[in-house]
């Protein structure tokens, strides 16, 4: 393995001498500045590979390496800080660090730090490959789409991938943010490190802060063993929080403070750990409207928009619906072991479709299509068509046509209006409109969802409990 080097720029001697002796091993040489000009002094020496780096030093600010960019042009910077604050975190990421260290730093945090070493080129030279893969055949990691709005998405995935900052990703049900997240997941410094994704709309309220903290044996009713939560099993990895704002309030508040202070306690315990995980988290709503609504703690908003990342709808970026359905339909024939193809008019009609499921309705439209065609070749019958009309039997071969003033202006049925009086709890009026909604699609769950922008699971979860209650609203 290949000796790197260290620069540790810290003006407090003791803190200083301790780094060194954790930092040097196998792996590093180590070099010591108490000053921003030693540190310029020693870069000059050697340049190093890893620079970790005191905010606060008798020259001025830590931060002022960074206005000379050839200096550290390719060293991975990593900030030592009293406390970790957003401010910070901005700063970091518009100027190019990569991690931080919290004092009193702790050895398993260090130990993270250099577990995850790259150097910047390296990251630098996997997003010019990508670039190119893109270039060729339209795909950016886990992500199809050569359209304007999807090259703005890479472009930010590429900035963002190699910090440690959070992200928050936003966009309407269906439009891919968990493989957004994924895509900066194997980009990052953690990509030998699990990724977790968990879906706060998908866990009972009552099981959710057990399933993220874990839980100690005798916690509760039930509780006959110890249980890692997703924390400790995304040790050292990403866990995405998909549906951030079903999360229940009072469990934000104890996510806010693992954000604050990188530590957590399972259920049932009262000793703290350390968090060692990259937060990405997502929501189908409007983040403010959120806030709002009662549905997300603003100070937990602020704190996890450090980088926000907004998902196009598909009906926004049209023009690589013929891309993704070429990728679907690939899936498909390799995993079926049969070759068929979208006919001219099947991508015709593809792309002049609403598509209120956005990417997820579209790879079910292809998955129907593969199954309901009959020769190599799909057509158009079985796909959506219009503006939102989903296309079910053909038309009998021996049935009239109508003249055009007797055909209906249009299939959808006439929209049902959701009356509710005052005194309404919100839990009852989001059953009302739910019931409504699933009525007016003929129980296409996927297209209600949608509409709704909510989740197919979420919305599973909430008939299933419907269901239990053994009463429907009118």
């Amino acid at each position: 393995m290949p000796m790197h080097h260290a620069l540790i720029v810290d003006d407090d001697v003791d803190s200083a001498t301790t780094l060194r002796e954790l930092v040097a091993g196998e792996r590093f040489t180590v070099a010591v500045a108490h000053t921003l000009r030693d540190a310029r002094r020693q870069i000059a020496m050697q340049q190093p590979d890893l620079v970790l780096l005191d905010l606060r030093l008798p020259d001025g600010s830590g931060m002022d390496l960074f206005a000379d960019p050839q200096l550290i042009a390719n060293s991975e910077i990593v900030l030592i800080t009293g406390h970790a604050s957003l401010d910070t975190s901005i700063e970091a990421l518009r100027l190019g660090a990569a991690d931080y260290l919290v004092k009193p730093i702790a050895m398993r945090q260090l130990e993270g730090v250099l577990a995850r070493f790259m150097k910047p080129s390296a990251l630098k030279a996997e997003v010019e490959t990508l670039n190119a893969d893109l270039a060729t055949r339209g795909r950016f990691g886990h992500l199809w789409g050569q359209s304007a709005p999807m090259l703005r998405v890479y472009q930010q995935i590429s900035r963002v991938a190699g910090t440690a900052v959070t992200v928050f990703i936003t966009g309407e049900s269906g439009t891919g943010k968990e493989v957004v997240a994924q895509t900066v997941h194997d980009l990052s410094r953690r990509r030998q490190r699990p990724f977790l994704a968990v879906n706060c709309g998908a866990i009972s309220p009552n099981l959710i802060e057990s399933e993220i903290f874990g839980h100690e044996k005798g916690a509760f009713t039930g509780a006959d063993r110890q249980h890692l939560g997703f924390f400790e099993r995304a040790n050292g990895g990403t866990l995405f929080l998909d549906e951030i704002t079903e999360m229940p309030l009072e469990l934000q508040v104890k996510l806010l403070r693992v954000l604050e202070t990188g530590r957590f306690m399972r259920v049932g315990s009262t000793v703290s750990q350390e968090a060692d995980v990259r937060i990405i988290a997502a929501t189908n709503r409007p983040p403010y409207q959120a806030v709002a609504a009662g549905r997300l703690r603003e100070d937990l908003l602020y704190r996890l928009n450090v980088f926000p990342i907004e998902l196009p709808p598909l009906r926004e970026r049209l023009s690589d619906v013929g891309l993704l359905a070429q990728h679907f339909l690939d899936g498909i024939n390799e995993q079926e072991g049969r070759r068929r193809e979208l006919s001219a008019e099947a991508l015709e009609q593809l792309s002049a479709y609403h598509w209120p499921g956005n990417v997820r309705e579209l790879r079910n439209a292809v998955q129907r299509a593969y199954v309901m065609a009959e020769g190599d070749v799909i057509d158009e019958q079985w796909l959506p068509r219009g503006s939102g009309a989903v296309a079910s039997e053909p038309p009998a071969a021996a049935a009239p046509a109508a003249p055009a003033e007797a055909r209906p202006a249009t299939s959808v049925p006439q929209m049902e209006v959701v009356t509710l009086p005052i005194g309404t709890s919100m839990a009852q009026a989001e059953r009302a409109l739910i019931e409504a909604t699933l009525r007016h699609y003929k129980h296409q769950k996927e297209r209600t969802a949608a509409v709704l922008g909510i989740s197919l699971k979420t919305l599973y979860n909430r008939l299933k409990e419907y269901a239990a209650d053994g009463e429907t609203l009118p």
